[in-house]
């Protein structure tokens, strides 16, 4: 479900997990939280819809939410991360931008944050 491609003039979420939380976790996490979005929209809207990037090594996951269904896996993923991992486990910055290749070139300091 990942767009692999730039996106231009999006929403986006941009977390950054802090050392020892497990990134194979956080990845299961993603994909059970897209699930659930998938439960309440369909597979085919989350498959159109959702967007997303990982980098495990810089410990970044990067989420559309230009759209309702990308604003709902924010949501729900945040929510699962929150109870899994612990809110002090992971920083999340809001920014206006393309979904990147790479997640941790997405911006690092920008307007609404957490």
């Amino acid at each position: 479900m990942n767009t692999g491609s730039a996106r231009t003039g999006r929403t986006v979420y941009r977390l950054t997990f802090e050392i020892p939380v497990d990134m194979e976790a956080v990845e299961e996490t993603l994909l059970l939280a897209i699930l659930a979005v998938g439960c309440l929209y369909g597979d085919a809207a989350v498959r159109l819809d959702a967007g997303y990037a990982i980098d495990t090594d810089a410990r970044v996951v990067v989420i559309d939410g230009s759209t309702d269904i990308g604003c709902a896996v924010a949501r729900i993923f945040i929510g699962f991360c929150t109870r899994e991992f612990g809110g002090d486990t992971f920083s999340m910055v809001r920014a206006d931008g393309p979904v990147p290749k790479r997640p941790s070139t997405a911006k690092q300091a920008c307007g609404a944050g957490t």
